[in-house]
Protein backbone atom coordinates (compact mmCIF):
# COMPACT_ATOMS: atom_id res chain seq x y z
CA UNK A 1 0.00 0.00 0.00
CA UNK A 2 1.07 3.28 -0.85
CA UNK A 3 2.39 5.85 2.24
CA UNK A 4 0.86 8.95 1.30
CA UNK A 5 -2.48 7.23 -0.09
CA UNK A 6 -2.30 5.47 3.58
CA UNK A 7 -1.35 8.43 5.50
CA UNK A 8 -4.22 10.60 3.94
CA UNK A 9 -7.03 7.77 4.37
CA UNK A 10 -6.31 7.62 7.96
CA UNK A 11 -6.58 10.96 8.70
CA UNK A 12 -9.45 11.45 6.48
CA UNK A 13 -10.88 8.60 8.23
CA UNK A 14 -10.12 9.59 12.10
CA UNK A 15 -11.88 13.26 10.78
CA UNK A 16 -14.94 11.34 9.98
CA UNK A 17 -15.15 9.57 12.61
CA UNK A 18 -14.40 12.00 15.04
CA UNK A 19 -17.38 14.02 13.57
CA UNK A 20 -19.72 10.79 14.00
CA UNK A 21 -18.33 10.40 17.57
CA UNK A 22 -19.59 13.89 18.08
CA UNK A 23 -22.49 13.21 16.89
CA UNK A 24 -23.50 9.73 18.26
CA UNK A 25 -22.35 10.91 21.61
CA UNK A 26 -25.38 13.17 22.19
CA UNK A 27 -27.60 10.04 21.23
CA UNK A 28 -25.98 7.83 23.31
CA UNK A 29 -26.36 10.48 26.65
CA UNK A 30 -29.77 10.29 26.37
CA UNK A 31 -30.31 6.74 25.67
CA UNK A 32 -28.07 5.83 28.39
CA UNK A 33 -29.25 7.77 31.09
CA UNK A 34 -33.09 7.81 29.88
CA UNK A 35 -33.58 4.69 27.75
CA UNK A 36 -34.86 6.96 24.72
CA UNK A 37 -34.11 6.17 21.35
CA UNK A 38 -34.33 9.87 19.86
CA UNK A 39 -35.24 9.45 16.23
CA UNK A 40 -34.84 13.58 15.95
CA UNK A 41 -31.43 13.49 16.93
CA UNK A 42 -30.11 13.86 13.69
CA UNK A 43 -32.64 16.65 12.94
CA UNK A 44 -30.90 18.53 15.72
CA UNK A 45 -27.59 18.12 14.15
CA UNK A 46 -29.00 19.80 11.01
CA UNK A 47 -30.69 22.56 13.38
CA UNK A 48 -27.24 23.44 14.74
CA UNK A 49 -25.70 23.95 11.28
CA UNK A 50 -28.89 26.50 10.72
CA UNK A 51 -28.54 28.20 13.49
CA UNK A 52 -24.62 28.56 13.52
CA UNK A 53 -25.11 29.81 9.98
CA UNK A 54 -27.72 32.59 10.68
CA UNK A 55 -25.47 33.82 13.84
CA UNK A 56 -22.15 34.06 11.55
CA UNK A 57 -23.76 35.78 9.13
CA UNK A 58 -24.69 38.94 12.06
CA UNK A 59 -21.69 38.07 14.64
CA UNK A 60 -18.94 35.68 12.69
CA UNK A 61 -18.25 31.56 12.58
CA UNK A 62 -16.77 32.03 16.11
CA UNK A 63 -20.10 33.26 18.01
CA UNK A 64 -22.22 30.49 16.01
CA UNK A 65 -19.71 27.83 17.10
CA UNK A 66 -20.34 29.13 20.71
CA UNK A 67 -24.29 29.86 20.70
CA UNK A 68 -25.94 27.60 18.78
CA UNK A 69 -25.32 24.37 20.86
CA UNK A 70 -26.62 26.03 23.98
CA UNK A 71 -29.86 27.88 22.01
CA UNK A 72 -30.22 24.02 20.13
CA UNK A 73 -29.87 22.71 23.84
CA UNK A 74 -32.54 25.11 25.26
CA UNK A 75 -34.61 23.84 22.47
CA UNK A 76 -34.45 20.15 23.21
CA UNK A 77 -35.05 20.67 26.86
CA UNK A 78 -38.13 22.30 26.48
CA UNK A 79 -39.10 19.70 24.01
CA UNK A 80 -38.41 17.03 26.66
CA UNK A 81 -40.70 18.99 29.41
CA UNK A 82 -43.12 19.76 27.69
CA UNK A 83 -43.64 17.07 25.16
CA UNK A 84 -41.63 13.75 25.57
CA UNK A 85 -42.29 13.69 29.39
CA UNK A 86 -45.61 13.74 28.60
CA UNK A 87 -45.42 10.50 26.45
CA UNK A 88 -42.55 9.00 28.45
CA UNK A 89 -45.31 6.44 30.95
CA UNK A 90 -46.77 4.98 28.08
CA UNK A 91 -43.35 3.29 27.02
CA UNK A 92 -41.08 3.33 24.24
CA UNK A 93 -43.38 3.27 21.87
CA UNK A 94 -45.24 6.68 22.03
CA UNK A 95 -41.45 8.06 22.34
CA UNK A 96 -40.27 6.64 18.95
CA UNK A 97 -42.94 7.67 17.27
CA UNK A 98 -43.31 11.15 18.53
CA UNK A 99 -39.46 12.13 18.43
CA UNK A 100 -40.00 10.32 14.53
CA UNK A 101 -42.56 13.01 14.37
CA UNK A 102 -40.39 15.44 15.94
CA UNK A 103 -38.08 15.03 12.98
CA UNK A 104 -40.23 15.97 10.09
CA UNK A 105 -41.38 19.09 11.88
CA UNK A 106 -38.00 19.73 12.09
CA UNK A 107 -37.63 19.24 8.49
CA UNK A 108 -40.16 21.57 7.39
CA UNK A 109 -39.28 24.50 9.74
CA UNK A 110 -36.01 24.37 8.18
CA UNK A 111 -37.58 24.55 4.50
CA UNK A 112 -39.83 27.40 5.54
CA UNK A 113 -37.27 29.50 7.38
CA UNK A 114 -33.95 28.53 5.37
CA UNK A 115 -35.17 27.71 2.15
CA UNK A 116 -34.47 23.85 0.43
CA UNK A 117 -31.38 25.17 -0.95
CA UNK A 118 -27.95 24.96 0.00
CA UNK A 119 -26.26 27.73 2.78
CA UNK A 120 -23.11 29.10 2.09
CA UNK A 121 -21.07 28.44 5.27
CA UNK A 122 -17.79 28.50 5.42
CA UNK A 123 -15.17 27.94 7.97
CA UNK A 124 -13.65 31.37 9.26
CA UNK A 125 -10.62 32.73 7.09
CA UNK A 126 -8.73 31.71 9.28
CA UNK A 127 -8.89 28.42 9.22
CA UNK A 128 -9.50 27.89 5.18
CA UNK A 129 -6.12 27.23 4.32
CA UNK A 130 -4.57 23.95 4.75
CA UNK A 131 -2.79 22.33 8.02
CA UNK A 132 0.37 20.60 6.64
CA UNK A 133 0.93 18.96 2.82
CA UNK A 134 1.77 14.94 2.56
CA UNK A 135 4.66 15.77 -0.80
CA UNK A 136 5.02 12.00 -2.14
CA UNK A 137 8.04 11.40 -4.01
CA UNK A 138 9.24 9.30 -6.86
CA UNK A 139 11.50 7.38 -3.93
CA UNK A 140 10.26 8.83 -0.97
CA UNK A 141 7.23 10.84 1.53
CA UNK A 142 7.82 14.02 2.36
CA UNK A 143 6.03 16.48 5.05
CA UNK A 144 5.41 20.05 4.78
CA UNK A 145 3.77 22.34 7.04
CA UNK A 146 1.18 24.87 5.53
CA UNK A 147 0.11 25.65 1.89
CA UNK A 148 1.58 23.66 -0.61
CA UNK A 149 5.26 24.10 -1.42
CA UNK A 150 6.00 26.16 -4.94
CA UNK A 151 8.07 22.98 -6.02
CA UNK A 152 4.58 20.38 -6.30
CA UNK A 153 4.15 22.09 -9.43
CA UNK A 154 7.83 22.12 -10.78
CA UNK A 155 9.26 18.19 -10.15
CA UNK A 156 8.53 15.53 -11.85
CA UNK A 157 6.55 13.11 -10.44
CA UNK A 158 5.53 14.76 -7.37
CA UNK A 159 2.12 14.73 -5.47
CA UNK A 160 1.27 16.93 -3.54
CA UNK A 161 -2.13 16.44 -0.64
CA UNK A 162 -3.05 18.87 1.66
CA UNK A 163 -4.95 18.49 5.50
CA UNK A 164 -7.20 21.14 5.52
CA UNK A 165 -7.02 23.17 8.32
CA UNK A 166 -10.44 23.22 9.60
CA UNK A 167 -10.36 19.41 8.99
CA UNK A 168 -8.06 19.20 12.13
CA UNK A 169 -10.35 21.85 14.20
CA UNK A 170 -13.23 19.92 13.93
CA UNK A 171 -10.92 16.70 15.19
CA UNK A 172 -9.43 19.07 18.42
CA UNK A 173 -13.38 19.79 19.00
CA UNK A 174 -14.31 16.07 19.09
CA UNK A 175 -10.95 15.17 21.30
CA UNK A 176 -12.06 17.93 23.75
CA UNK A 177 -15.80 16.81 23.72
CA UNK A 178 -15.10 13.69 24.66
CA UNK A 179 -12.57 14.58 27.29
CA UNK A 180 -15.15 17.10 29.12
CA UNK A 181 -18.23 14.62 28.76
CA UNK A 182 -15.87 12.18 30.74
CA UNK A 183 -15.01 14.50 33.01
CA UNK A 184 -18.18 16.12 33.63
CA UNK A 185 -19.61 12.72 34.56
CA UNK A 186 -17.01 10.84 36.78
CA UNK A 187 -15.49 14.11 38.22
CA UNK A 188 -18.32 16.32 39.10
CA UNK A 189 -20.92 16.59 41.30
CA UNK A 190 -23.55 17.06 38.48
CA UNK A 191 -22.24 13.84 37.05
CA UNK A 192 -22.16 11.78 40.07
CA UNK A 193 -26.07 13.22 40.31
CA UNK A 194 -26.77 12.48 36.40
CA UNK A 195 -25.83 8.91 37.47
CA UNK A 196 -27.31 8.47 40.56
CA UNK A 197 -30.70 9.87 39.05
CA UNK A 198 -30.62 6.57 36.52
CA UNK A 199 -30.27 3.92 38.92
CA UNK A 200 -31.66 5.07 42.01
CA UNK A 201 -34.07 7.73 41.22
CA UNK A 202 -35.89 7.53 44.30
CA UNK A 203 -32.42 8.16 46.75
CA UNK A 204 -31.60 10.72 44.65
CA UNK A 205 -35.10 12.62 45.02
CA UNK A 206 -34.84 12.01 49.09
CA UNK A 207 -31.42 13.53 49.10
CA UNK A 208 -33.87 16.98 47.53
CA UNK A 209 -32.70 16.37 43.69
CA UNK A 210 -35.10 17.12 40.87
CA UNK A 211 -35.00 14.11 38.92
CA UNK A 212 -37.45 15.03 36.14
CA UNK A 213 -34.75 18.63 35.51
CA UNK A 214 -31.82 16.38 35.66
CA UNK A 215 -33.43 14.17 33.19
CA UNK A 216 -34.37 17.37 31.11
CA UNK A 217 -30.97 18.50 31.62
CA UNK A 218 -29.88 15.45 29.83
CA UNK A 219 -31.69 15.57 27.11
CA UNK A 220 -30.53 19.02 26.11
CA UNK A 221 -27.33 18.39 27.13
CA UNK A 222 -27.70 15.48 24.23
CA UNK A 223 -29.16 17.63 21.67
CA UNK A 224 -26.51 20.55 22.06
CA UNK A 225 -23.67 17.60 21.53
CA UNK A 226 -25.47 17.03 18.58
CA UNK A 227 -25.35 21.10 17.16
CA UNK A 228 -22.00 20.99 17.49
CA UNK A 229 -21.33 18.68 15.31
CA UNK A 230 -23.72 20.38 13.42
CA UNK A 231 -21.97 23.65 13.25
CA UNK A 232 -18.61 21.76 12.26
CA UNK A 233 -20.38 19.21 9.88
CA UNK A 234 -22.34 22.12 8.17
CA UNK A 235 -19.28 24.15 7.52
CA UNK A 236 -17.02 21.32 6.57
CA UNK A 237 -19.55 19.50 4.31
CA UNK A 238 -22.88 21.34 3.45
CA UNK A 239 -25.53 22.69 4.61
CA UNK A 240 -28.76 21.61 3.09
CA UNK A 241 -32.28 19.86 4.69
CA UNK A 242 -30.76 16.80 3.41
CA UNK A 243 -27.83 16.70 5.67
CA UNK A 244 -30.29 15.64 8.45
CA UNK A 245 -31.00 12.32 6.51
CA UNK A 246 -27.47 11.78 4.98
CA UNK A 247 -26.10 10.92 8.74
CA UNK A 248 -29.08 10.07 10.70
CA UNK A 249 -29.20 6.18 9.67
CA UNK A 250 -26.06 6.00 10.25
CA UNK A 251 -25.42 7.39 13.56
CA UNK A 252 -27.79 4.51 14.50
CA UNK A 253 -25.25 2.01 13.56
CA UNK A 254 -23.06 3.52 15.36
CA UNK A 255 -24.62 3.02 18.84
CA UNK A 256 -25.70 -0.11 17.60
CA UNK A 257 -22.28 -1.52 17.05
CA UNK A 258 -20.87 0.41 19.85
CA UNK A 259 -23.46 -0.75 22.27
CA UNK A 260 -26.56 0.76 23.41
CA UNK A 261 -25.64 3.23 25.84
CA UNK A 262 -21.93 2.98 25.60
CA UNK A 263 -19.92 5.93 25.53
CA UNK A 264 -16.85 3.79 24.93
CA UNK A 265 -18.40 1.82 22.05
CA UNK A 266 -19.96 4.73 20.12
CA UNK A 267 -15.94 6.19 20.00
CA UNK A 268 -14.71 2.92 19.11
CA UNK A 269 -17.32 2.77 16.31
CA UNK A 270 -17.27 5.84 14.95
CA UNK A 271 -13.77 6.00 14.58
CA UNK A 272 -13.78 2.32 13.09
CA UNK A 273 -16.48 3.04 10.50
CA UNK A 274 -14.89 6.15 9.47
CA UNK A 275 -11.64 4.31 8.93
CA UNK A 276 -13.56 1.68 6.81
CA UNK A 277 -15.63 4.43 4.27
CA UNK A 278 -12.45 6.14 3.80
CA UNK A 279 -9.81 3.28 2.90
CA UNK A 280 -12.78 1.72 0.84
CA UNK A 281 -13.99 4.77 -1.26
CA UNK A 282 -10.28 5.53 -1.87
CA UNK A 283 -9.44 1.86 -2.94
CA UNK A 284 -9.45 0.73 -6.59
CA UNK A 285 -9.30 -3.09 -5.60
CA UNK A 286 -12.71 -5.11 -5.87
CA UNK A 287 -14.37 -7.79 -3.39
CA UNK A 288 -12.10 -10.19 -5.32
CA UNK A 289 -8.67 -8.43 -3.74
CA UNK A 290 -10.54 -8.37 -0.01
CA UNK A 291 -11.44 -12.17 -0.02
CA UNK A 292 -7.60 -12.95 -0.84
CA UNK A 293 -6.81 -10.41 1.29
CA UNK A 294 -9.29 -12.27 4.68
CA UNK A 295 -7.60 -15.45 3.10
CA UNK A 296 -10.99 -16.72 2.01
CA UNK A 297 -11.24 -19.07 -1.13
CA UNK A 298 -14.05 -17.91 -3.27
CA UNK A 299 -14.39 -18.31 -6.54
CA UNK A 300 -16.12 -16.23 -9.31
CA UNK A 301 -19.04 -18.60 -9.63
CA UNK A 302 -19.40 -18.94 -5.69
CA UNK A 303 -19.70 -15.46 -5.88
CA UNK A 304 -21.36 -14.26 -8.84
CA UNK A 305 -18.99 -12.76 -11.66
CA UNK A 306 -21.28 -9.38 -11.59
CA UNK A 307 -20.20 -9.57 -7.99
CA UNK A 308 -16.87 -10.41 -8.41
CA UNK A 309 -15.76 -7.59 -10.33
CA UNK A 310 -17.22 -4.94 -8.33
CA UNK A 311 -14.85 -2.04 -6.54
CA UNK A 312 -14.63 -1.52 -2.93
CA UNK A 313 -15.54 2.06 -3.57
CA UNK A 314 -18.49 1.23 -5.08
CA UNK A 315 -19.87 -0.79 -1.70
CA UNK A 316 -18.45 1.73 0.62
CA UNK A 317 -21.97 3.05 1.55
CA UNK A 318 -23.19 0.06 2.83
CA UNK A 319 -20.42 -1.77 4.38
CA UNK A 320 -21.44 0.33 7.78
CA UNK A 321 -24.93 -1.87 7.57
CA UNK A 322 -22.97 -4.87 6.41
CA UNK A 323 -21.39 -4.39 9.90
CA UNK A 324 -24.26 -3.83 11.66
CA UNK A 325 -26.39 -6.88 10.58
CA UNK A 326 -23.10 -8.91 11.88
CA UNK A 327 -23.19 -7.21 15.03
CA UNK A 328 -26.70 -7.71 15.65
CA UNK A 329 -26.42 -11.63 14.43
CA UNK A 330 -22.88 -12.07 16.49
CA UNK A 331 -23.27 -9.88 19.48
CA UNK A 332 -26.84 -8.01 20.00
CA UNK A 333 -25.65 -5.92 22.47
CA UNK A 334 -22.95 -4.44 20.29
CA UNK A 335 -18.98 -4.21 21.34
CA UNK A 336 -19.83 -2.72 24.34
CA UNK A 337 -23.01 -2.50 25.37
CA UNK A 338 -24.76 -3.65 28.88
CA UNK A 339 -28.13 -2.37 28.56
CA UNK A 340 -30.89 -3.99 26.60
CA UNK A 341 -33.44 -1.46 25.41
Amino acid sequence: MDLSYFLISLLNGLSVGLLLFMLASGLTLIFSMMGVLNFAHASFYMLGAYVAYTITQAFGFWWGLLLAPPIVGLMGAAFERFVLRRVHKFGHVPELLITFGLSYLILELVGLIWGRQALNFRPPESLQGSLFTIVKMPDSVQFAWGEKPDFCGGISGAVCTTFPEFRAFGMLIAVLMLVSVWLVLTRTRVGLVIQAALTHPQAVESLGHNVPRVLMMVFGGGTALAALAGVIGGALRVTEPSMALAVGAVVFAVIVIGGMGSLAGAFVASVGLGLIDSFAVGSDGSLADAFTWLGLTITPETLGYALWSVKMSQVAAILPYLLLVLILIFRPKGLFGTREG
